[in-house]
């Protein structure tokens, strides 16, 4: 997928944050404690919006896509306290010591050198403030797929994906021992069933997944093979209405 591209500006707009990733993020850390965070990787701001809605003072958005970003501004436009900056994941231009939450998520299968990224994370932190990760493990990937699971169907039906996924996730072992590395002192690692998105029928499902929007791993196949997975997913789910759409994501909390 061509982040950089105007097309895909609002790729990462159109759907809100489930209540129960917000329940998890309050579980994890003292959201009063904390005025300034940072959303490194925000696409188009999905998630910025949904910590300011849990009640952060100040929440600035980065990404390395321009055109992403424009879409983010106008997603967010109607938040005060919600702002966002070019810059990239191993060089954000922020001040050191100067956030209380950094969060990333969905972004680190896109890094291949964790410990340069893990390394502007420690030192744009402040002293006992959180990193949080959000992302899927290759075993989060891989699972069954099912009427709630609908990722699992893209590596069953086309070992392409399953191969590119193979080389692009980090496994949790891999992870924390770089964030050890780059000076954290303290790492959990958390899982979360988190809901993507709820669909009236089937059709709309199979409309969504033909549109690739959010789903940057399907701009791997031409349309043909694409037709051919979403031909897979039509044959292996029933006709069902209110699809609730979940995948399975590892965090990872860590502590400067």
């Amino acid at each position: 997928m061509d982040f950089h591209s105007k097309d895909n500006m609002y790729s990462y707009t159109n759907r809100e944050a489930d209540a129960a990733w917000k329940e998890k993020i309050n579980e994890l850390v003292d959201i009063h404690s904390i005025h300034r965070t940072v959303d490194i990787g925000c696409g188009g701001g999905i998630y910025s919006k949904a910590l300011a809605d849990i009640g952060i003072p100040s929440v600035l958005g980065i990404d390395y896509s321009k055109s992403i970003l424009d879409g983010a501004r106008e997603n967010c436009s109607n938040y005060s306290n919600i702002s966002f900056q070019h810059g990239y994941a191993d060089n954000t231009g922020l001040d050191p010591d100067s956030a209380d939450l950094i969060l990333s998520r969905a972004l680190i299968h896109h890094i291949k050198d964790l410990g340069s990224v893990f390394a502007e994370t420690y030192r744009v932190l402040k002293s006992d403030a959180s990193y949080l990760i959000q992302d899927r493990t290759l075993d989060d990937c891989l699972l069954e797929g099912s009427n709630e699971h609908i990722r699992g169907y893209f590596f069953e039906a086309s070992p392409k994906l399953k191969e590119f996924e193979k080389k692009r996730r980090h496994s949790g072992y891999t992870i924390k021992s770089a964030l050890q590395q780059a000076g954290f002192k303290k790492v959990e690692e958390h899982r979360l069933w988190e809901i993507r998105k709820t669909y009236q029928n089937k059709q709309a499902l199979l409309d969504d997944i033909q549109s690739r929007a959010g789903r940057s791993i399907l701009h791997e196949l031409s349309n043909a093979e694409l037709a051919s997975l979403i031909n897979y997913i039509n044959h292996s789910i029933g006709d069902m209405k209110d699809i609730v759409e979940k995948d399975r994501w590892t965090l990872f909390k860590a502590v400067k």
